[in-house]
């Protein structure tokens, strides 16, 4: 994944930033806040043990994240901007359309097993996307890994039928998270926890509702399908 580093600046003058970076298991066991226990809220869809992985990787993921922001509302301002070596991005908005952003890149660059299908995703990073333009790269992403399965040999899914599936097994995922940073004394703030759930209702909402948001996506092919018709 490329480095990417996140900044913000309060309105009152307070600077912050927080680099993107793969997670080293061990560098951080010793100090790990107890909510990163695989047993502590552990999904019932967890394939992992605690004897082999003392510690959910996607909750060490967040922790530099739950740190930085434990006291902020959820409702704040804030201007985030996003470097990386080919280009900044610069937003001003609530600090839980923010999280939710960068919450997502954190879980996605994680080795939780239930968001492997994501990882992708992450590595091309795109800010504060909106939730057309995800449903567009999620699908994109899901499609394009499909076919280099069949590249490869394998059975590869002909539709959209492991995409819902996985997306299904993520809405456990996120409810559990939600459970572990909503038992974090979050002294007054509240936006991990709410940035988790615009996550989770994207997450909720598409298995049921990818085939319409796809007919919503048309119309930007609708030229090219009528020079291609067969």
């Amino acid at each position: 994944m490329a480095k990417l580093v996140y900044r913000f600046q309060f309105p009152d003058g307070r600077t912050e930033s927080l680099q993107v970076r793969p997670v080293v298991p061990a560098e951080r066991a010793a100090d790990l806040p107890a909510w990163t226990a695989l047993g502590f809220h552990q999904c019932a869809n967890c394939p992992l043990s605690t004897a082999d992985t003392p510690h959910c990787p996607m909750a060490v993921g967040l922790v530099p994240l739950v740190e930085l922001f434990d006291k902020v509302r959820s409702y704040d301002e804030v201007t985030a901007q996003v470097e990386s070596e080919e280009r900044t991005v610069t937003k001003r908005t609530s600090v839980q359309r923010v999280l939710r952003s960068l919450m997502g890149l954190l879980a996605a660059s994680s080795d939780c097993p239930r968001i492997e299908f994501l990882k992708p995703m992450a590595h091309y990073h795109l800010p504060f996307s909106t939730q057309e333009e995800t449903t567009y790269r999620v699908v994109s992403t899901y499609l394009l890994s499909q076919y280099f399965l069949r590249q490869q040999g394998k059975a590869a899914d002909a539709g959209l039928g492991g995409l819902k599936a996985n997306y299904r097994e993520l809405q456990q995922v996120n409810a559990k998270m939600a459970a572990r940073l909503g038992a974090i004394k979050l002294e007054g703030g509240d936006s991990s926890v709410n940035a988790l759930v615009l996550l989770d209702v994207f997450a909720q909402s598409l298995p049921e509702s990818i085939d319409q948001a796809l007919e919503e996506l048309q119309p930007a092919f609708q030229k090219w399908l009528h020079v291609n018709r067969a």
